[in-house]
Formats: C-alpha cells, structure tokens, sequence
C-alpha cells in the first residue's frame, strides 16, 4: 500500500491577503477553488511548477475570530533554489519571524500566524 501527499489545509482569516502574501513570498498561485453555494466557506489551492503538492486555504464565514494555531511548533517546509535571495526578499516583506544561522535555515510567518521554514537547495 502506497500513500502520496496533495495537500496541507490552514484556515485563514483574509484569504486576498493569504493569497497575496503566498505568491509574493513563495511563488504559489491559486490553482482551484471551490466555493460553497450559501457563501459558508471559499476552499483555495495554490502550488506551483515545483511540486503537485498544494496547500489549501480555506475561509470560514461564520469563523470571525482569530485562529488558535497552537504553539507554532508545526510547518511546511519549502527548499529555497536561491537562499539568498529569498532571504532578502523575506527580510523587505518583513517576515522572517525566527532564523538559526547554525542549522542554515529560517522561518517566515504568514499573516494568520502560520510558520513557513525555509532551506535551502542542498547539493
């Protein structure tokens, strides 16, 4: 028996602004949606060329609070090609939220809270 990964769902609270800050961070668009015909929730995929793997967002409207995430201790992890220049372009976006230069990785958060480990490419 065999068993594949296609996706991680976090629940967001603004999903323009989840979706602006996924594919200004890390490159993922939106690749499907599905919206639930009394407007009760919007369910989003978003990817890219990399991987089949996506990440769902899914908006809740009768979810007005913010999520409880718990205590961050859980995350995607995406391999940076060019570290350097992610970095850079998280430093501007200012959200790097915890960084170990010794293990050569850092983290970025997402405007739900949601933590986003970066490494890079390792040859």
């Amino acid at each position: 028996m065999k068993f594949k990964m296609i996706h991680e769902n976090y629940n967001v609270q603004d999903l323009s602004r989840s979706l602006e800050f996924y594919n200004k961070a890390l490159g993922l668009t939106e690749r499907r949606r599905k919206t639930a015909p009394d407007g009760s929730f919007i369910i989003v995929y978003i990817g890219n060329d990399e991987a089949d793997f996506e990440l769902e967002l899914t908006w809740l409207r009768d979810h007005p609070e913010k999520y409880d995430i718990g205590e961050e201790e859980f995350h995607l992890a995406f391999n940076a090609d060019d570290f350097d220049a992610a970095h850079k372009l998280h430093e501007e976006m200012n959200c790097i939220c915890f960084e170990n230069p010794s293990m050569g990785i850092y983290f970025i958060q997402d405007p739900d809270g949601y933590w986003l480990e970066i490494i890079p490419e390792r040859r």
